[in-house]
């Protein structure tokens, strides 16, 4: 569900939350950190896809791509359709991904360690989703867009769903694959229960944007949250946008690209009060 709020009301909101921000702290640090994790990953093939279209001259070669961060840098490869993939094309981005700060390389390569890693973990997320249309919902003018990691964290993959109009913001429709260190799936979860296409105006956005989580997507703003917010806050006109839930209120400064949390106990404190 999507709500708007007045910019009144908002600035009377933040004035009051920020004395309850701060105590949660340890919460939001690793869901803000994977969060931009999954956006550094999603700019890059945003980037990289465009850039890939515009300068590479043999398309036809092309069997995929996927994008990690790695040294402070931010790659998107393309590689080949050969029964053993080469990659064709690499673009390393900085982490405000200016792209006349891009680095492009057209040689043909082997993948690294870490690359093909990622491209069996994305292969077998294709495997998992085809095998499971009952699990992995689809839906008309959407994409699945599938972002594997692997770190200290562990083997996983988000998908998530991208819209393929202009002017929509999708929240929700995304799932998380857990692989043991022998990339074997060991689980997989669907983060949202649903979805939440919110259309936008940024010419005629509202201060702030608004979904609730039920209890088995998490009491607070979830990583994916985070990472849609970040691609396409900019584009929105809004100041910030909320998640609701029975404990918190989770709130994205999409301006400072920071989270604060307050107990829903305090929101409905402040609500009270406003009415009173």
């Amino acid at each position: 569900m999507k709500k708007t709020y007045s910019l009144g009301f908002l600035i009377c909101f933040l004035a009051f939350h920020f004395a309850f921000a701060q105590d949660f702290h340890e919460l939001t640090e690793p869901v803000v950190a994977e969060g931009k994790l999954l956006y550094k990953s999603e700019m890059a093939s945003w980037q990289g896809t465009d850039l890939f279209m515009a300068k590479f001259q043999n398309k036809s070669r092309a069997g995929g791509y996927l994008s990690y961060s790695e040294s402070g840098k931010n790659i998107c490869i393309f590689y080949s359709n050969d029964e053993i993939p080469l990659v064709i094309a690499s673009f390393e981005f900085q982490d405000d991904f200016d792209p006349n700060r891009v680095e492009i390389d057209f040689k043909d390569r082997n993948f690294t360690e870490k690359e093909a890693k990622l491209y069996r973990l994305r292969l077998k997320t294709f495997e998992t989703v085809s095998s499971s249309p009952d699990f992995f919902k689809s839906y008309q003018n959407t994409k699945y867009n599938i972002i594997p990691l692997s770190d200290e964290n562990g083997n996983r993959v988000y998908i998530l769903t991208g819209p393929s109009v202009s002017g929509v913001m999708i929240i929700g429709n995304d799932y998380l694959l857990e692989f043991d260190k022998n990339e074997n799936l060991i689980s997989k979860k669907s983060i949202h229960q649903n979805i939440i296409p919110i259309e936008f105006d940024k010419e005629q956005g509202n201060p702030v944007s608004i979904h609730s989580h039920l209890s088995q997507t998490g009491e607070l703003m979830s990583p994916t949250d985070i990472c849609t917010l970040m691609l396409y806050g900019p584009y929105t006109g809004w100041g910030s946008h909320w998640v609701m839930s029975d404990k918190f209120v989770s709130i994205w400064d999409i301006e400072k690209e920071e989270l604060f949390v307050m107990t829903r106990e305090a929101f409905d404190k402040v609500v009270e009060d406003k009415e009173e």
